[in-house]
């Protein structure tokens, strides 16, 4: 077992309870996180193939084309897990540029489909490097909205390090979970801003065995 496989189940618990929704993740990690949450615990989960194609595991099951993406996400009935340049600690996230806003010191992707999934429905974060450029406290620029700005929900974020998410009064991060061999005091050294932190934080649950067999047969390469 390594650290990417308890990233991958870290992911894929970020769909658990959700039913009959959309899944769209992001990269990877986040793509087999979601294909182990369907062919385990979440059976009625949604995933695509990118294009038109409803899958279940490698079956096709269903079509949905691109446009009528845009149908699910109005209605809500869609959970993204995207990707972060930089995140603040209620969970406002930029994707577009660092640096002043009128002369950047990077240009990134642009703000993408980040203000309307923030608007219409839940969201997480996956990202590989938790270090402190990335979890800082003022976003150079906000592409999708956090929670004091009127998120619906941003759900859970990811990293190579823990697992955190907003269950506070302010709806500010907090340290759910650190990953094996992580210590609390790793995350917050490489954490930007203050974090909540609980009396006690558990360990991210690592994979079963079935887990594992299953993550090992959609990534036999060991890409992740």
């Amino acid at each position: 077992m390594s650290r990417a496989d308890v990233c991958v189940v870290a992911c894929a618990e970020a769909w658990r309870g959700d039913g009959p929704v959309l899944a769209s993740p992001t990269g990877l990690i986040p793509r087999l996180g979601a294909r182990l949450a369907q062919l385990t615990f979440a059976p009625e989960l949604l995933l695509t193939d990118g294009e038109a194609t409803l899958l279940h595991g490698d079956e096709p099951e269903g079509w949905l084309p691109f446009r009528a993406v845009f149908g699910v996400v109005a209605a809500g009935t869609r959970h993204v897990m995207m990707g972060a340049s930089q995140l603040d600690r209620f969970g406002n996230q930029n994707i577009s540029c660092v640096g002043d806003w009128h002369r950047p010191t990077r240009q990134l992707l642009g703000v993408r489909g980040a203000p309307g999934n923030t608007v219409n429905h839940t969201t997480s974060y996956w990202v590989p490097r938790h270090q402190p450029r990335v979890f800082v406290d003022r976003v150079d620029m906000v592409s999708g909205i956090g929670h004091d700005r009127g998120a619906v929900e941003i759900r859970v974020v990811v990293t190579d390090l823990a697992v955190l998410d907003f269950a506070t009064p302010d709806r500010s991060m907090r340290l759910r979970s650190v990953h094996p061999g992580v210590t609390v005091a790793d995350v917050l050294a490489a954490t930007g801003f203050p974090l909540t932190v609980p009396s006690e934080v558990p360990v991210t649950r690592e994979p079963t065995g079935t887990e594992l067999a299953i993550i090992e047969r959609l990534d036999p390469d060991g890409r992740r």
